[in-house]
């Protein structure tokens, strides 16, 4: 698995990574299972939120005696974003995955709450031991600079953001504010949200194509054009371990510019949104 520094000063981290949102929703050792063996095909950057239900526990019993192999990454609640609040969001993290720290914390999107007093708790946070960096998910250059200006330079480390082949608005101006300012980028959804091209489309041909090429599937094609770029990481949910095992592999694909080119061409990033996607 291909690995890259994580935001300006971070560790080196899984170019792909493993969401959880929803995987609280179906068999619970299937999902370890899927979790586990990503883990051990280098998958080691997993992410989870306070938001998605009870996958935290779920991660807690994956990564059960190999918490020191991984970059661990859940997200507090805008609702929840005080500086008392985002603390003790933090806490009752830490306790259902049952770990001390977090390797990044993130503000899961802008909410009402002053930046300021979210950036304090993140800090405390810091001072504390129980992260050890933190960023944003779902900011828009706006509100990127509206944090870096509270925060100050290199301390945002990531920002999460949808990002797949129907939906690439961030590569307008999301991607080079965060490459200008050492911000590491994460796709979350990058298949899509039940919108994966279907195999008889001209972008599914395309994807196929280069698949057979390449010994690998559609889907692994797709992550690893997402990933093409030195600041993105990508973060697919696999419901079990073949899913994982297919996911870990597009870690190592590497594409020719005719390909890049080919891809796209059949999945145009369009103009730039008014508003940044987001699920």
């Amino acid at each position: 698995m291909r690995q890259r520094k994580f935001g300006l000063s971070g560790p080196d981290v899984a170019v792909i990574g493993q969401g959880t949102w929803y995987i609280d929703r179906g068999d619970r050792r299937s999902a370890v299972a899927a979790l586990r063996l990503g883990v051990d095909l280098g998958m080691t950057h997993i992410d989870t939120a306070e938001m998605y239900g009870d996958a935290e526990p779920v991660i807690a019993e994956a990564i059960a005696g190999r918490r020191d192999d991984i970059f661990l990454v859940s997200k507090v609640l805008p609702s929840n974003a005080s500086r008392r609040g985002t603390i003790t969001a933090c806490e009752r993290s830490l306790a259902r995955l049952k770990t001390d720290r977090l390797d990044c914390y993130l503000l899961h999107w802008r909410g009402s709450y002053p930046l300021a007093e979210t950036v304090a708790a993140f800090e405390e946070l810091i001072s504390t031991g129980k992260i050890r960096s933190w960023g944003v998910s779902n900011f828009d250059t706006g509100d990127l600079d509206e944090m870096l200006a509270v925060a100050g330079k290199g301390k945002i480390a990531c920002n999460q953001v949808l990002y797949h082949l129907r939906e690439r608005a961030i590569e307008h101006a999301v991607i080079p504010w965060c490459e200008a300012h050492g911000v590491a980028v994460v796709a979350y959804s990058p298949f899509g949200h039940d919108d994966f091209p279907q195999p008889r489309s001209k972008g599914g041909e395309i994807l196929q194509a280069i698949a057979d090429a390449h010994s690998a599937s559609p889907r692994q094609v797709a992550l690893s054009f997402l990933t093409r770029m030195p600041s993105v990481f990508a973060i697919p949910k696999a419901s079990s371990a073949e899913h994982a095992a297919e996911n870990a592999a597009a870690g190592e694909l590497v594409f020719s510019d005719d390909e890049i080119a080919a891809i796209d061409k059949a999945f145009p990033r369009g103009p730039r949104a008014r508003s940044l996607p987001m699920l």
